[in-house]
């Protein structure tokens, strides 16, 4: 007897991002000096990936409060616990087991694509450096997969210091500087979606988005 089809994940919400959004303006700019750099950049529609380096935990939150549209970030799974699971969840965030294969997710985060929202993704599978160094294929895979074009975002400044109050987060007044970049398109063979393909993706990606981070550091001083 053949088991009954799964039924299919459905994308997040987009109101529960914007929601999102609002808080993390509120939040970023009351608890730190955020100083955004290239915002103009990102296209005002379409289906889009914002690439984020990631060293600090409040990278994220950080890129959701200025980013100018609604962002639907991977995180993992480890973070939906409790009420902060059901938080992130509202606000349309995307919860990802990075240690297999989540269908599930992939599903989701090509459906904020499908319908021409934002997906954003920490492409080093995890926290560390934050230099873009290594990258994992999931990147490339989302770009590859939906044609969707790739804005770099470096964020600098958020690992410098440790704050005095609650060592686990940037002092407060600190400044932290975002700076987007340019659009490009992942692939340039129309698409093919063999592992060479991704293969290649994976290296035009790194380049372009190491070649951004250079350039934010030296516009920014860090």
């Amino acid at each position: 007897m053949s088991r009954p089809a799964e039924p299919a994940a459905s994308p997040p919400s987009e109101r529960g991002a914007d929601v999102g959004r609002r808080i993390g303006v509120g939040l970023m700019y009351g608890l730190w000096r955020p100083r955004v750099l290239g915002a103009w950049k990102v296209p005002a529609t379409g289906p889009l990936i914002l690439a984020v380096n990631h060293a600090h935990n409040v990278d994220g939150p950080m890129v959701m409060g200025v980013a100018p549209r609604p962002v639907h970030f991977l995180i993992k799974k480890e973070a939906f616990v409790g009420p902060l699971g059901s938080f992130l969840t509202g606000i349309g965030q995307l919860q990802v087991d990075r240690h297999a294969a989540d269908r599930s997710a992939i599903t989701r985060a090509l459906g904020v694509l499908k319908q021409g929202g934002v997906l954003g993704i920490f492409p080093e599978g995890t926290r560390g450096e934050g230099d873009f160094a290594s990258l994992r294929a999931g990147l490339a895979y989302f770009a590859v997969r939906s044609g969707a074009p790739i804005v770099p975002v470096a964020v600098l400044g958020s690992s410098e210091q440790r704050g005095r109050l609650i060592k686990g987060l940037p002092p407060l007044r600190h400044r932290v500087d975002v700076v987007f970049g340019d659009p490009f398109e992942a692939s340039g063979d129309g698409g093919r979606r063999t592992r060479g393909a991704l293969d290649e993706a994976t290296e035009r990606i790194q380049k372009q988005l190491t070649g951004h981070l250079e350039n934010a550091r030296r516009l920014t001083g860090r």
